[in-house]
C-alpha cells in the first residue's frame, strides 16, 4: 500500500492478533505461524503497515493451516507507516523504508530457515513488499513468488523472473498500466 488510495482505510495494528507468535529470526522480529518442523516455508513481505496488521497475520495463519511455516518479518523495525502522523507523510516515510532494504534483510532470514531444515521457500509481497519479493525471485533465493497488489513495480523489477503470480493488478500512479503491458 503505497498510494493515497491505499491509505484511506488503514488497519488498526495489534501485536496480539493471530494464532502464531513473535520471535527473532535472522536478526528481525517476526510473526511466526505454522509448524516449525515443516520443510516448506513462506516469507511474507508486508505492505507499509507492517507485520502487526491483523490482515496479514490472518492470511499467514490461513497459509500455515495448509502445512507451511510462515514468517512475517518486521522489516520496519517497529516503525510502520502511520497515516495519522502529519509530520511524516508517506513520501518522507518511504525515504526511510526503501523496499531495497527488505531484500538485504531477507537474506539472513532465509539462511536461518535453511539452517532449520527448510528445503523450499516461497515469498509473497504485499504492495510495498512486492519489490523485495521480485529481488528474491531473481536471485533464486526463493523457489516461487507471488505479488499481491504490487506497488512501485517497474518492468526492470520483473524482468528475469521465472515464476511469479500477480494478484490485484490495477492502475495507480506508482505502476502505470503501460509498464505492465510492456512486460507481457
Amino acid at each position: 500500500m503505497s498510494g493515497p488510495e491505499c491509505c484511506s482505510n488503514p488497519p488498526i495494528l495489534n501485536s496480539f492478533t493471530g494464532v502464531g507468535h513473535v520471535d527473532n529470526i535472522g536478526g528481525l522480529l517476526a510473526y511466526l505461524t505454522g509448524s516449525p518442523l515443516s520443510t516448506i516455508a513462506v516469507l511474507f513481505v508486508s505492505d507499509i503497515f507492517g507485520y502487526e496488521s491483523p490482515i496479514i497475520r490472518k492470511l499467514a495463519d490461513k497459509v500455515a493451516a495448509c502445512g507451511y511455516y510462515v514468517v512475517v518479518p518486521d522489516f520496519f523495525n517497529g516503525d510502520p507507516f502511520d497515516p495519522e502522523n502529519v509530520d511524516r507523510p508517506l513520501p518522507i516515510w518511504m525515504k526511510d523504508h526503501e523496499p531495497d532494504k527488505g531484500f538485504e534483510a531477507s537474506q539472513p532470514i532465509i539462511e536461518a530457515l535453511k539452517s532449520k531444515g527448510v528445503s523450499a521457500i516461497g515469498a509473497a509481497g504485499f504492495c510495498w513488499g512486492a519489490k523485495t519479493v521480485c529481488e528474491l525471485g531473481k536471485s533464486r533465493l526463493t523457489q516461487a513468488i507471488v505479488l499481491a497488489h504490487p506497488s512501485s513495480i517497474t518492468v526492470e523489477d520483473i524482468n528475469g523472473l521465472e515464476t511469479c503470480g500477480i494478484s490485484h493488478l490495477h492502475y495507480h500512479n506508482f505502476h502505470p498500466l503501460r509498464s505492465w503491458l510492456e512486460f507481457r
